[in-house]
């Protein structure tokens, strides 16, 4: 009987050391706090990881750990955990956008677009169609990305997205957004050989931003009867 007691003992201790493991998260939070202080990623990402194993799958630290895999363009990685956390919860809309990035930036365009797609119509965003519409350019589906820059085009605008184009190998430009919308909507036309219509287009998107170096250069392209500059 001695010895049955003194099992029972010891089982309710280790449950109670497993118990206190799981739940006390304190430890990994500091190592957490201070390796993102120290800009230690590899620390960070370790110390998530432990805090996610004794927290369970509905860890909300697994946000956390898809925003640093992201912003270190880790993006196969942040493509999985944003998928983990969205087949839990699909109404987390900055979790969707990176996945969005992700697909995109691993060149899976097709999926990035499925996503986008969504997106879109969870936001009513018009930055978002605008990339879904760029998307169906680069896969030349034309009548797709009329569909998405005309849906962008209707949609509310903040007025403070910026697009970042290349000018050269040495110098960018942030471009508004509804000038970029401008611009992408006469690429689309111009593949399309509707060139009055693309012509219009790139000088809307001149009229919104006159500093606009490639749409500028497009329009004079299309009245020069040459081809255009693609994004």
């Amino acid at each position: 009987m001695k010895n049955f007691y003194l099992s029972c003992i010891a089982v309710l201790c280790v449950m109670s050391v497993v118990a206190q493991g799981q739940s006390d998260i304190s430890n990994e939070k500091k190592i957490l706090a201070q390796s993102l202080k120290y800009g230690d990623e590899g620390a960070a990402v370790s110390s998530i990881y432990a805090i996610i194993a004794k927290e369970g799958a509905n860890s909300t630290y697994k946000d956390s750990l898809a925003y640093i895999y992201f912003q270190g363009r880790k993006f196969s990685s942040c493509f999985l955990v944003c998928s983990d956390i969205l087949s839990q919860n699909k109404e987390k809309l900055d979790i969707m956008e990176m996945q969005a990035v992700s697909l995109e930036n691993i060149g899976a365009y097709d999926k990035a677009a499925q996503v986008y797609a969504k997106l879109t119509v969870k936001s009513s965003n018009n930055f978002h169609a605008y990339k879904l519409a760029n998307l169906y350019f680069v896969m030349k589906k034309y009548p797709e990305a009329e569909k998405a820059i005309a849906k962008a085009e209707s949609l509310n605008d903040t007025g403070k997205i910026e697009v970042t184009y290349n000018i050269n190998k040495n110098y960018t430009q942030q471009v508004a957004l509804l000038a970029a919308i401008a611009n992408l909507k006469g690429l689309i036309q111009f593949e399309q050989e509707k060139l009055d219509e693309a012509k219009k287009s790139f000088q809307q998107a001149v009229d919104i931003q006159a500093d606009f170096v490639l749409a500028k250069e497009n329009l004079e392209a299309v009245i020069e009867g040459k081809e255009v500059k693609k994004e």
